[in-house]
């Protein structure tokens, strides 16, 4: 009977640990003097909002329903206005990742989630699969929205986004990217099946090196291999946006000088904010605008040297004073195992901040998501 007991036990902290897994990871700072007023909320509404990073599809929670914990479900982008949500996979991360000096060995935190949430067993060894289980997760959200989540491939669907959504605003957009091209798993093959998946966007590192090259935070920080580069070529044959979040400079600097459409920083902060090993400097921020591409800005504390909006709204001016508001957006990082001061439906707080920072509503329009949906429509595939 003991025993039964201990079993008993330990089955209900499981079942606790991975019904609470979501709201564990990712709290939220809420603090409610930075309400937004009235001029904001009404801006805000006008706002055609896209975020560039959410790891949403790592926990169980079921995305058509509102939930209390983490930061995204599709109620709470609908009713934070969003538009468009980058909701990306994360295959591999390791207990010892750190910003600086990251081995790509040792006990993977992805490997032990997936066995406490049940994935397929086939997810517990290989990194594809668990990128095509999440795809799959997002598609059967889809199915089951009655029409309120449409995932894009291209540009057609698009446009037939933009038209329903002028009619009917209670709806939202997805884009499926991934963090880091180790779910490749060395074969420029996979890059197609993944494509086939309905990936359209790919950061090529993430925490630690892979096979095609160098992260900001690995033990080498090299650039492109050659297989890196046959990886950044097929991406731009099959029109895929290329992400350099997480890259080493090298990388950065390699693929800058490779890609002829412009590539994205899904979500970083600024050295001049906040000075570590994960945000970007002044030098490559210029590279990136030279590119026409897209920097998306952080909202936790290591991005942009704070935990509330406040924070956050300096790193954008900072930066737009830097490059220049059409290569500003934003990518939060929702459900990245990380501290936000506001979930998805309260994404306001940050349009009432933009105020507050002498933005135009015509600059407020292209930081929220403008300029993300200009790049997306001239990457994507007609």
């Amino acid at each position: 009977m003991f025993v039964l007991l201990i079993m008993l036990f330990v089955l209900f902290v499981v079942w606790v640990l991975a019904s609470n897994l979501k709201a564990i990871l990712n709290p939220v700072k809420f603090n409610p003097r930075f309400n937004p007023d009235e001029n904001a909320l009404a801006l805000h509404q006008k706002l055609l909002i896209a975020d560039m990073h959410a790891d949403s599809l790592l926990y169980r929670n079921n995305l058509l329903v509102r939930s209390w914990q983490g930061h995204v479900d599709l109620p709470r982008l609908i009713e934070g206005n969003v538009a468009f949500q980058v909701f990306t996979c994360v295959s591999k991360y390791l207990l010892s990742a750190n910003l600086n000096r990251s081995g790509s060995g040792g006990l993977d935190l992805i490997s032990a989630l997936a066995v406490l949430q049940g994935w397929p067993a086939k997810c517990r060894t290989s990194l594809l699969e668990r990128a095509l289980y999440q795809a799959e997760k997002l598609k059967e959200v889809e199915k089951k929205s009655n029409g309120k989540l449409k995932i894009i491939h291209c540009q057609h669907d698009l446009q037939a986004f933009m038209d329903s959504r002028s009619a009917n605003p209670g709806k939202a957009a997805a884009l499926l990217g991934i963090e880091g091209a180790q779910v490749l798993e060395g074969k420029l093959e996979n890059l197609d099946r993944l494509y086939q998946a309905g990936y359209r966007l790919m950061s090529l590192t993430h925490f630690f090196d892979n096979e095609t090259g160098g992260s900001r935070h690995g033990l080498n920080k090299e650039g492109l291999t050659p297989f890196g580069r046959e990886v950044v070529y097929r991406m731009q044959e099959l029109n895929m946006i290329i992400d350099l979040a997480h890259a080493s400079e090298r990388m950065m600097d390699d693929v800058l000088e490779m890609v002829k459409e412009p590539v994205i920083v899904s979500h970083t902060g600024v050295q001049g904010i906040c000075k570590n090993n994960r945000n970007l400097s002044d030098v490559f921020l210029y590279r990136i605008a030279k590119n026409n591409g897209l920097v998306g800005i952080g909202f936790w504390d290591k991005a942009t040297g704070s935990g509330d909006v406040e924070g956050i709204a300096r790193s954008i001016r900072y930066t737009v004073d830097l490059i220049g508001v059409k290569h500003v957006g934003i990518g939060s990082d929702f459900d990245g195992s990380v501290t936000i001061p506001f979930d998805a439906s309260q994404i306001a707080q940050l349009t009432g901040a933009l105020l507050k920072h002498d933005f135009t509503e015509e600059e407020i329009m292209a930081i929220m998501g403008e300029n993300f949906y200009r790049l997306a429509k001239n990457t994507l595939l007609k």
